[in-house]
């Protein structure tokens, strides 16, 4: 197989991928104006990634408004999109990272920073092996364009714009996963579950929607026959006396729940036997710990993506209200209003009722079609790998656009170190995955 990318490419991306690392492009409320709706710091890595591109030679656009931008090379009646986002995760306590987060490093042969995997190494590794193509002397039957979101880690709200304002893609990849590829992705309903509220004790247990909680703490009244409950059902707990108890599971993302233990779950399931309400019954008496919702919803599932998973990532009870968040992850083929329906008329027995927050529809590329086809033989092809094509229970933006799959970018020997301390990505893999993305982009874009 011809060796499309080079070590000029490679040295060239590592530089560019310094230079975008160094953007701390982190949602800042305190600078959203009109021209930078998620903040100062992540315009300047949207406007840094288009000089990038410019200067390898794309045409470049930026919106007005600051919601998005896309660089493009080729020609020709169809498009095909690589979809990335140049906004990342804070990064926590710099404490604890071995150096500045935000200024991209080479150290033991891996590039250091934040949004080193997740997502503007992808990026720039797409970027240099389309430029590899150019310098090659291919010729691009399609334009290939490059669409550059702003706000994945938050509401998606960016490319919702860009959606609003562009033409659609004909068919294009999400460089912001793992190989070998993700065909389908499950819908994400994230809603809360709110009913009346009790007299007798308040309880404020907050959480991340797509976390299982692996803490949830209480100091409240009848502490002991709380402790004793809990030790009824064999669940552990920290006993801190005075300071009340913490109960403890194992947290997991949500779209693998039924893999943790959740804490939440399990207090709430002590305290419906002391503090007996129909608020607490459908935890403590329905739902238990099944985070697959069978126990709510029955058998939930298809042959598609597998089995819905069900998260309560909170709980809220005071003389008001009673509110729980959960995060639904649908299989590709369930309609999601007969589920939602469904649900609605379950919970009104425990009088609850459902409110929405916030939903992605789902993704499904069939296996058999020329993209997945296509995308699947040039990975074989490069690694010797044959994996399957996988399904997730996570969200990219493949599935804001036309006929898109999430392909790449981490291989499977890299260790995940995505919102995490030290996120890095070894040079070598990135190099691979240039690789990957050259030959693919030859087979599906040029002549």
């Amino acid at each position: 197989m011809e060796q499309i990318v080079t070590e000029a490419h490679h040295v060239a991306a590592v530089e560019a991928l310094k230079r975008l690392i160094s953007q701390k492009s982190v949602y800042d409320e305190s600078t959203v104006s009109d021209t930078t709706p998620f903040g100062v710091g992540i315009d300047d890595a949207l406007t840094e990634v288009l000089k990038i591109a410019s200067e390898l030679g794309f045409k470049t656009f930026k919106a007005p408004t600051g919601h998005y931008g896309y660089a493009e090379i080729g020609e020709g009646d169809e498009t095909f999109g690589i979809i990335g986002h140049v906004d990342v995760v804070p990064a926590g306590d710099v404490n604890d990272w071995d150096h500045d987060p935000f200024d991209g490093y080479v150290e033991d042969d891996k590039v250091f920073g934040r949004g080193s995997q997740d997502d503007k190494g992808p990026s720039i590794a797409t970027m240099f092996a389309v430029k590899a193509l150019m310098d090659a002397g291919y010729h691009f039957n399609k334009k290939i364009r490059f669409i550059f979101g702003t706000d994945e880690e938050t509401l998606w709200r960016g490319i919702a714009v860009y959606n609003e304002k562009e033409a659609p893609i004909d068919m294009g990849i999400a460089p912001d996963a793992e190989f070998p590829l993700i065909y389908a992705e499950k819908g994400l309903d994230q809603a809360y579950l709110v009913g009346p509220g009790m007299d007798n004790f308040k309880i404020d247990l907050q959480g991340a929607f797509n976390a299982v909680p692996a803490k949830a703490a209480y100091n409240g009244p009848k502490l002991d026959e709380v402790k004793e409950a809990l030790n009824n059902h064999g669940f552990s707990f920290e006993d801190h006396d005075d300071q009340g108890i913490v109960v403890t599971g194992k947290s997991v993302h949500a779209m693998l729940a039924p893999t943790g233990t959740n804490a939440v779950l399990r207090l709430a399931i002590a305290l419906d036997d002391v503090f007996p309400s129909p608020t607490l019954d459908f935890i403590g008496k329905l739902f238990k710990e099944d985070a697959t919702g069978t126990n709510v919803l029955g058998d939930i599932s298809d042959d598609q993506s597998g089995h819905l998973t069900f998260n309560i990532s909170s709980l809220t009870i005071n003389e008001q209200e009673t509110r729980m968040q959960i995060d639904m992850r649908i299989p590709v083929t369930i309609e999601r209003d007969d589920l939602i329906s469904k649900l609605n008329d379950r919970v009104k027995e425990f009088g609850l009722h459902y409110e929405a927050f916030d939903y992605l529809a789902p993704l499904y590329v069939p296996t058999d079609s020329k993209l997945v086809k296509t995308l699947m033989q040039v990975y074989k092809d490069i690694t010797g790998d044959d994996t399957q094509p996988q399904v997730s229970g996570g969200a990219t933006f493949a599935r804001t656009m036309n006929n898109c799959v999430a392909f790449g970018a981490m291989l499977p020997d890299v260790p995940d170190f995505m919102h995490q301390v030290n996120e890095n990505w070894p040079l070598k893999s990135m190099y691979k995955a240039m690789d990957i993305y050259a030959e693919a982009i030859k087979e599906l874009c040029t002549d």
